[in-house]
This record gives C-alpha cells, sequence and structure tokens, in this order.
C-alpha cells in the first residue's frame, strides 16, 4: 500500500507538472523531463514528511534539491537551460493549503474587528500559515537554485554547443 500511496503522489505530481509546463511554453521534448522532476521531487517531499516525520520545509527544501540536481543532470539531454525544467517542476510543491488559509484568516480578521477573540484567533491563524508558506517557498527557491551555484560551469553550458 506504501508503494501505490507514493507511486499515485508521484503520478499527480507529473500531471500538475506537466500543465504547469504547459503554461510557459516550453519545447516539447522537455515535457517529459518536467514530468519526471516533479515526481520525483515531489514524492520526495511526501516519502519525508510521511514516513520519515520530517517538516514540510525541510522535506520541500530536499525535493527541490533532487529537482535541481535531476534539472542540471537532465538539462543536456532536453537541450534546455534549467530554469525551463524545474520551475514547472517545483509548482506542485507550492503549499497551496496554508497560503489559502492565510488569506482565508485575513479576511476573517477584518470581518471580526469588532470581537477581540475572534481577531487574536484569526491573527495567529494568518501568521501561522503564512510562516509556513513563506518559509516553504523559499527552501523551494533555494533548493532549485542551489546546484546552479555549486556548478556554475556545468549550469551554463546546458545549451552551448561544442565545437
Amino acid at each position: 500500500m506504501i508503494v501505490v500511496d507514493i507511486l499515485s503522489d508521484a503520478l499527480f505530481a507529473a500531471l500538475a507538472g506537466v500543465g504547469f509546463g504547459a503554461i510557459s511554453d516550453p519545447p516539447m521534448r522537455a515535457f517529459r523531463f518536467i514530468a519526471v522532476l516533479a515526481a520525483v521531487g515531489h514524492a520526495c517531499r511526501y516519502c519525508l514528511m510521511t514516513y520519515a516525520g520530517i517538516d514540510i520545509s525541510t522535506a520541500s527544501f530536499i525535493g527541490a534539491l533532487s529537482i535541481g540536481f535531476g534539472a542540471l543532470w537532465l538539462g543536456k539531454s532536453a537541450r534546455t537551460p534549467m530554469t525551463v525544467l524545474y520551475i514547472p517542476a517545483l509548482l506542485p510543491m507550492i503549499p497551496g493549503k496554508y497560503a489559502y488559509n492565510m488569506v482565508f484568516s485575513q479576511i476573517m480578521f477584518l470581518q471580526n474587528l469588532g470581537n477581540a477573540v475572534e481577531r487574536t484567533r484569526y491573527m495567529e491563524m494568518f501568521f501561522s500559515n503564512a510562516m509556513v508558506t513563506c518559509t516553504v517557498v523559499f527552501m523551494l527557491a533555494v533548493g532549485a537554485t542551489l546546484p546552479m551555484f555549486i556548478f556554475p560551469a556545468r549550469a551554463a553550458s546546458l545549451t552551448r554547443v561544442k565545437y
């Protein structure tokens, strides 16, 4: 049952990654790589959070790091820059539930300005969700771009033709 859960998570992440990739209009040859990167990164985060008990920000960092190194490795085969591969692959890992709850709590805070208890509850909820959302998005960005800074020559050579 564990394998089915991991594979279904990877499949849905791959579908979402391809969908996000279609918006940015990459070359057709890049779609299979985007799907693989999204599946690997999201499944990595899922496994770390579910089976290793790691928090969402650390697991997102490790998942994004795997996407970043995968984009560095697969970029030559796809003949595209790393960003074409890793940005759509990262988007399924954006913590939408926390971002939604952040906006929802802000709206509820504004609707309960006269009630101090409710206002405090929604303010706490807002800051909690904002902290998770911002931290995870930051960790995704750092994890995906770190391989470019570790291997700058390799990252720059992905679209260069050798003569």
